[in-house]
């Protein structure tokens, strides 16, 4: 452990760092360090000898993953840095997709709606589908159609239900036309992995260690990737806070950290407690508040 960039770390951020086989679970507040020490962990490895391509670290904006790859390139030996594998879970599952899609019965040049292209479509549904004095806002369908999709659930019998058809519809017109939304690209990643044994081997030979940022705002589909992502003995290492989820409007389930022995049992726990960004007083009145949680 005579690297020196550990020297730097405190005892529980240098444990988590060089911590690298088995499931480990680092429970990280706000300004407690965690994106150093996923860099420095990230640096350790590759100064112990594995393979940077073999090591996925994967979070969940644009901006933090552009960050995360900056701050390797610059912490990890030899140009090293730029083999490690860095993105959103979008983003990996959209280069999973490019090269497995016929899996899904899609083409590989398929694209990627926006917003804005999804709702003309959605309003393109309800024409052939509403009739005289129907309405359904174009808005609300495509949430119900979201939730609904990310939930891995219907919305019904399409002979029975204006949103199960237009539903129904829309996922028909969607793969006519070669076309992806935003949702799919977790489903059908996760898709591709569960059903498809040959598939989920080549992924996993290539993916020998994984790192989840910002695990607590994980959604039950995430955690599924990444269960088919990461065979026995579970080299996956997960950051959250347990005291911390913004993306539960989108499905975020916190019970992915206080359940995460359940997905991968036995994980070493590293709590990262000392906070390098906030004062006293602050941090007493966020804890005096915080200590109020029901069920984290």
């Amino acid at each position: 452990m005579s690297h020196g960039f550990t020297g730097t770390l405190n005892a529980q951020q240098r444990e988590a760092a060089t911590t690298i086989n088995g499931p480990l679970l680092i429970l990280a507040g706000a300004g407690t360090g965690k994106t150093r020490v996923l860099t420095a962990r990230i640096s350790f490895m590759v100064n112990e000898g594995i393979n940077p391509k073999n090591i996925l670290s994967v979070t969940f904006t644009n901006k933090a993953a552009n960050e995360m790859r900056e701050r390797i390139k610059g912490m990890v030996r030899d140009g090293l840095g730029k083999k490690v594998v860095v993105g959103t879970f979008h983003a990996f599952c959209v280069r999973l997709l490019r090269e497995f899609a016929e899996h899904v019965g899609y083409k590989n040049n398929f694209a990627i709606y926006s917003q804005g292209e999804q709702e003309t479509l959605i309003k393109r549904v309800l024409q052939t589908l509403l009739v005289k004095d129907e309405t359904l806002d174009p808005s609300m369908a495509l949430s119900r159609i979201s939730k609904a999709k990310n939930a891995g659930e219907g919305l019904g019998d399409p002979k029975e239900s204006l949103d199960a058809a237009v539903m129904e519809k829309y996922m028909d017109e969607m793969r006519g036309l070669n076309v992806m939304d935003f949702d799919d690209l977790i489903i059908l990643g996760v898709r591709l992995l569960e059903e498809h044994a040959d598939v989920r081997a080549t992924v996993q030979s290539r993916h020998h260690y994984v790192m989840v940022d910002e695990f607590q705002d994980t959604n039950s589909l995430q955690m599924r990737l990444l269960r088919a992502l990461v065979p026995a003995p579970y080299n996956v290492c997960v950051v959250g806070d347990d005291d911390q989820s913004i993306y539960g409007w989108r499905g975020a389930e916190i019970t992915n950290i206080t359940e995460f022995e359940n997905f991968f049992p036995n994980p070493h726990v590293v709590k990262l407690e000392e906070n390098y960004r906030s004062t006293t007083p602050i941090l007493h009145t966020a804890n005096s508040l915080i200590k109020n949680n029901i069920g984290r």
